[in-house]
């Protein structure tokens, strides 16, 4: 394998291309569970049959663990959305016609959402107790739905190309209610335009007959989840969701 071809990296993984496939190689210290675990719930999500990066094998390249897929060239939807903005409106459209494709499936043998919510909400160290225990008194009082979530659906992980769309970046997916999935891309857009995380969180709202105060109830819970990811640019917005929790 070429090293070289470096097409995408983050703080665990650095991502490769090998002729048609990606070879995302994990960085040294990053234990096998790690790997293994985001291949098995890949290749969960691929049963549902919904357009996805087929996983081939997972290996050890050196010392680190790696995972082979589909390569899947073409642009993203935030690549087009920022080059056509004025088809806003229909690209948006077309994330949330995705998502409720992607909320329409069960993967009875993924991990439950509450679970990881409740394990973010007690690791976050930046809350007090009682903020803490309201949120999880909220999250546990929450309907316990089995629906598939994205865990990270925003436009970046949206790839098309002349063979159709696809949806990749699957290592947060979980099931559990619709709702929060929806609250967390509500709030990562909300990160970068609030103007159309709103016109996404409407029209969402809208085509699936759901309340919108629903998805609302959820964003103090996945506002602190996403704190856990401690990114300093994120946190002034995120702690003012996570404040709404003390006013309800």
């Amino acid at each position: 394998m070429n090293f070289e071809n470096l097409i995408a990296s983050s703080a665990t993984v650095d991502v490769y291309k090998n002729g048609n496939m990606a070879i995302k190689v994990f960085k040294e210290g990053c234990p096998k569970t790690m790997a293994l675990y985001e291949a098995l719930t890949h290749s969960r999500v691929e049963d549902t049959g919904l357009r996805i990066p087929t996983i081939h094998e997972v290996s050890v390249i050196g010392s680190r663990w790696a995972i082979h897929m589909d390569l899947i060239e073409g642009k993203t939807l935030a690549d087009m959305m920022k080059e056509n903005p004025s088809k806003m409106d229909e690209y948006i459209e077309q994330m949330v016609d995705i998502q409720m494709e992607i909320h329409s499936k069960k993967v009875p043998k993924l991990s439950k959402l509450k679970d990881k919510l409740s394990r973010q909400i007690n690791a976050l160290e930046s809350i007090d107790d009682v903020v803490r225990y309201e949120l999880l008194t909220r999250l546990d009082s929450m309907p316990k739905h089995v629906k598939l979530c994205h865990g990270n659906f925003t436009p970046e992980n949206i790839i098309i190309n002349d063979n159709g769309v696809y949806v990749v970046d699957w290592v947060a997916a979980r099931q559990g209610n619709a709702s929060a999935d929806v609250g967390r891309t509500y709030l990562l857009l909300s990160l970068r335009d609030p103007a159309i995380a709103e016109k996404y969180l409407n029209l969402f709202c809208e085509k699936s007959q759901t309340a919108k105060k629903y998805v609302q109830d959820w964003l103090p819970i996945v506002a602190a989840a996403e704190l856990t990811e401690d990114k300093p640019e994120e946190k002034e917005l995120l702690m003012k969701w996570l404040n709404v929790v003390a006013y309800e």
